[in-house]
This record gives C-alpha cells, structure tokens and sequence, in this order.
C-alpha cells in the first residue's frame, strides 16, 4: 500500500486529511512538524510527503531542502495558503514535486497525489534501470573530454543526475555541448527502447507547440507522448513565448512525470523572470537542477585531449586519423586562441584539418588564419588570471620565444620567465 506522510502543525487538518485520503488507497502517517518528520522519514522512507509551508520551529521549506538532501528521490507536495503562494512556487526550484494551495478541492489533492506516485514508481523504475552490472554511467567518462577541473565538476554532475529524473537545465554559450550532455543523461538513465525528443524552441512555431506538446485540456500532444519513459529535451527555452510558456507549465503539471525534461537555454533566466519577461512558475519547475557548462576559454587545459578525440574521428583518404598529431607549436597557439564557438568551433577547425590533411603531422602553419594572427587572441585579463607557468611558456613557444609577442599576447612581462 503508497504510504504518505502528512505534515502540518494543525491536529485538525490531520484528521481532515486522513477522512478524505486513507479511503483512495493510502496509509498515511503524521507528523506536527518539519523536524519530527524528517525522523520519521528516515526511519520509513515514504512514497509521499505532503507539508504545509507555514510551520515552527522547521518550515515546510527547510523540511523540503533537508528531505532532498537526504534523499534526492523524495517527492514531497507543498501545500500553502493563498498568501505564500509565491513562496510554494519558489520551492519548486529546491526539488518540490508540485504544491497545492489551500482550501483545495478534495479531487485536486487526490490526483495529485496520483501524478505523485506515478512519478515516484518512474523513478524507481529508471534507478533499476540504470543500476548494477548495466550500469552506463562510464559512458560519461568517454564522452565528456578532458580533465580540467570545470570539466571534472561537469562529469560529477552529470554522473549524479544520472540517477534522479529532476528536470534539469542546461546553461551555457552556444558550443558548449549542451545538445551531447542531454543526450548522455537520456542515454544512461532511460531505457535504451525510449525516445529522445529533441524540440527547438527558437524555430517551431506556436501553432506547433499547440498541436505537439500543449495537445488537448492540457493533456500533452504528440511529442509529449512519444517522450513517453525517455526524455523530452527543448532546446532554447527562453525563445518560448510567454502565452507558451504560462500553457506549458499545466501541461508540466498534468504529465511531466512520465519523461525526463531536459532544457537548454544561453540566457539569463532568472534575470528575465525578475524583469518580468519569463515565467516565473516554468523557471522553477526546470531548474531546480541546473548545470552550467564551461566555455572554452575556461577550459584551456582540455585541449590536447579534445584535439586527439576530434582528429581521430575524422576520415582521411591517406592514412589512419588515428596516427595524426599535432605539433606543440600548434597546440600553443590552439591554446592561446579564445574559441568564441566553443567546442562547436574546435572540432569544426580539428575535423577540417585532419580529414584534408596529406602529411600525418600538423604544424601550426596549418591552422587557419584567425588562429595565427596575434590580434585575435585574447589578452590575460580576459580569461587566464591565476594561470600555471605552463601557460605562458606555451605560449612563448608558439611566439617562438618573441618576449614582445608574448606580451601582447597575455598583457604581462616575461622578464624572468625563460
């Protein structure tokens, strides 16, 4: 039998609750506030927590951020009064499943504890999916190159949402590998006859989002549908307009817990939400787990690494990619280039090269223009503050040891350096 644990400092609304959820089929269990059920949840594990948000001395807030804390997988459903419902929306970004606001209808709080469930039994199901000797998530390793420290947090991340179905949120400039982030989580936490379907929302129109992902009553259409046990990804998500986006969260609410939502966006979100430009309740409901990737710039050190990995998937005529290398001279000045399309740009110019190359060795009097020339890079303020010596000196390197050259390149004097 689902078992539910009610919090509330109220006796009344225990007994209220109790007559009108037990006969659905629940067991329920009490708790007069947030530190007497955070014991009682460690000691049984509930498949439902329902709080009041308004309670001392631990409100229903602090009672959600400590269950999520020791237990990720914990759905808990907010209930709140007309007045702090902007605060029962705010706790759908630290991990609430949904909230109801008092007086509910009786129907209204039996179905969603239902949808409550339906996800609870999801999310059980994908961890044994995704657990034990068919376990995917050494595919994350292979997948996300380098060994920057940026780039390490980002694969410790990604293991970790690898084992809840949260929607996530994936922030960062264009290039940066969000599209291969969402398609890593779907293929590591989803069964492998589950769809990935991926929606641009910069380029499909209203009407499409209508007929595909709003549907009929809020039900959810086709893609909504098809996303059915996978994933639903939507690409640009600050792109929706705002009559999508108020649409968009009744259908979240009605049928959000059957997929994974992945969501990507280069945008300021919560800026826009404060300028009163985004949604306030869709901001919430998809980022309680962001993720922000790393540009380029930040990650310098991952180039050698994700030189090799894009060389040797390339097709050359002549030879082997595999055998290519670059030199060190070309690998400096790589690492000194700033990368404005991040990942997208790098494997564009490493791809060109190793598949039209005749010699097996690239020097740096290969790399296209805007690599070579002094004026596109950037200056040491801009991103490499606090750099390792080893730097610099690659740097000197591809300057062929030209002190001048260097400082122009990284704004500094290298009197003492070589």
């Amino acid at each position: 039998m689902p078992s539910v644990l009610i919090v509330d400092d109220l006796v009344s609304i225990h007994e209220m609750l109790e007559a009108v959820i037990a006969p659905t089929g629940f067991a329920t269990a009490f708790a007069t506030d947030g530190e007497k059920a955070l014991v009682r949840y460690k000691a049984d594990k509930f498949d439902l927590v329902l709080a009041d948000i308004d309670m001392k001395p631990m409100d229903g807030i602090t009672l959600l951020k400590q269950l999520k804390a020791y237990d990720p997988s914990a759905v808990v459903i907010i209930m709140t009064a007309y007045a702090s419902t902007e605060s029962a929306v705010q706790a759908l970004k630290f991990g609430a499943f949904d909230y109801l606001q008092k007086p509910f209808r009786v129907d209204e709080l039996i179905a969603t504890l239902k949808r409550g469930l339906e996800f609870r039994k999801f999310q059980a199901e994908r961890a044994a999916a995704t657990a034990g000797p068919g376990a995917k998530t050494a595919d994350i390793d292979s997948r996300l190159i380098g060994k920057s420290p940026k780039l390490t947090r980002l694969v410790a991340q990604v293991k970790k949402l690898a084992t809840v179905r949260t929607p996530v949120l994936l922030i960062g400039e264009n290039g940066t590998g969000k599209s291969s982030v969402a398609e890593i989580l779907h293929s590591v936490s989803g069964a492998p006859e589950t769809s990935l379907v991926r929606i641009d929302c910069s380029v499909s129109s209203e009407a499409n989002f209508r007929e595909g992902l709003l549907g009929q009553n809020g039900e959810g259409g086709a893609w909504v549908k098809q996303a059915k046990g996978g994933t639903l990804f939507l690409q640009h998500l600050h792109c929706l307009s705002e009559t999508v986006q108020k649409e968009l969260v009744s259908v979240l609410r009605n049928t959000a817990h059957g997929f994974r939502l992945v969501c990507t966006t280069n945008a300021d979100l919560e800026k826009l939400v404060d300028e009163g430009k985004f949604h306030d309740e869709l901001f919430y409901r998809v980022a309680s787990l962001p993720v922000q990737l790393p540009p380029m710039r930040e990650r310098l050190d991952d180039i050698p690494l994700l030189v090799k990995h894009y060389a040797a998937q390339a097709t050359n005529p002549a030879f082997d990619a595999n055998l290519i290398e670059f030199t060190d001279d070309a690998i400096a000045l790589m690492a000194a280039y700033h990368w404005p399309g991040n990942l997208t740009e790098l494997g564009q110019v490493v791809s060109k090269i190793a598949a039209t190359t005749d010699a097996r060795v690239i020097t740096s009097a290969q790399l296209p223009l805007r690599l070579r020339e002094l004026k596109h890079w950037p200056t040491l303020a801009e991103y490499l503050m606090g750099q390792e010596k080893q730097y610099t000196d690659m740097v000197l390197h591809a300057c062929r040891n030209d002190h001048a050259a260097a400082v122009r390149v990284l704004g500094i004097e290298f009197a003492k350096t070589a």
